[in-house]
């Protein structure tokens, strides 16, 4: 679904401006359905016939679910057991075989299944069909921005949103700034981005961000290539900066956004000493987190 860029005139301040592309009104709560989706078509009638195997905190596994049923495509999906109850019910509601597992096998197991029972990969993010299927955020950011926009922000984990969406803004709005979002608990894009190599984070530290969305331990090596290409800086939100901004955006913006979804904002609202724009857009990558989290972030 093309979503709209709402102006968020609650958030303006002197001399700044943000507007916000809201992924979480996309059919499965987030914007990974455009790269699912986008792959899945593109797979042959033989390829469909095996059948495909994805991983997944949730919002992959959504979008790998709901287009495999379109498309009529057996799909398994591995989750890690700390995914939040929500998703892994989405996902089953989809239609999608669900195996949960630790999350330190989550990223292991689908390639075994892909080998055993011959199913295809659909991987999270480094994949070029994911990654086109993400840049239509990008290239619809640059269709509906005001003139003055000049700096978009969008959360970063595996980096497949922000590679295709910084490759289509820099490819039709070079003038544009694209600057990705973490969690200061899951900052390995960031590491990566300043090291110029990629960097691996252990598990056990990424999983300490309540944006489960964000805890991928390193970047995708195709993403990586369109980070060094096409981004122009990665910075970092703490928890409470997370945590305030979800409950903002459901009161201010009326958006309902999980804490991953929410960064990008928290980056306009809480470091824009860094961040030196004047009109800005924030993706709103996803709004799929469980009714007790919501209500806890709304009244702390």
């Amino acid at each position: 679904m093309r979503t709209p860029l709402l102006p968020s005139p609650w958030a303006a301040t002197e001399g700044r401006a943000l507007w916000l592309k809201p992924e979480n009104l996309q059919p499965t709560g987030a914007f990974k359905l455009r790269g699912a989706y986008n792959r899945l078509a593109a797979l042959s009638e033989a390829e469909r016939a095996r059948g495909v195997v994805a991983q997944s905190s949730g919002n992959h596994a959504q979008a790998v679910a709901y287009a495999a049923g379109l498309l009529g495509i057996k799909a398994v999906i591995v989750m890690p057991d700390s995914s939040p109850a929500v998703k892994v019910a989405a996902t089953r509601a989809y239609g999608a075989e669900v195996i949960l597992v630790p999350p330190a096998e989550r990223d292991v197991l689908p390639a075994q299944l892909a080998a055993e029972q011959g199913y295809v990969w659909v991987p999270p993010y480094d994949d070029p069909y994911v990654i086109a299927g993400q840049g239509t955020v990008g290239l619809e950011i640059g269709e509906d921005a005001p003139d003055e926009l000049d700096t978009v922000l969008v959360p970063v984990s595996g980096g497949g949103l922000i590679s295709g969406t910084a490759a289509a803004l820099k490819l039709t709005c070079p003038g544009v700034r694209v600057i990705g979002v973490e969690p200061e608990l899951a900052a390995d894009a960031q590491a990566s981005f300043r090291a110029g190599e990629r960097i691996t984070w252990p598990v056990a530290d990424t999983h300490r961000t309540i944006a489960d969305g964000l805890r991928t331990t390193s970047v995708g090596a195709l993403p990586f290539e369109h980070l060094l290409a096409y981004v122009d800086d990665i910075v970092t939100v703490s928890e409470k900066e997370i945590r305030d901004t979800v409950a903002v955006l459901a009161r201010r913006g009326r958006l309902v956004a999980e804490p991953s979804g929410a960064v990008a904002t928290a980056a306009y609202l809480h470091r824009g000493a860094e961040l030196d724009g004047r009109c800005f857009a924030a993706v709103v990558s996803g709004g799929n987190l469980e009714p007790e989290l919501l209500a806890e972030l709304l009244a702390g």
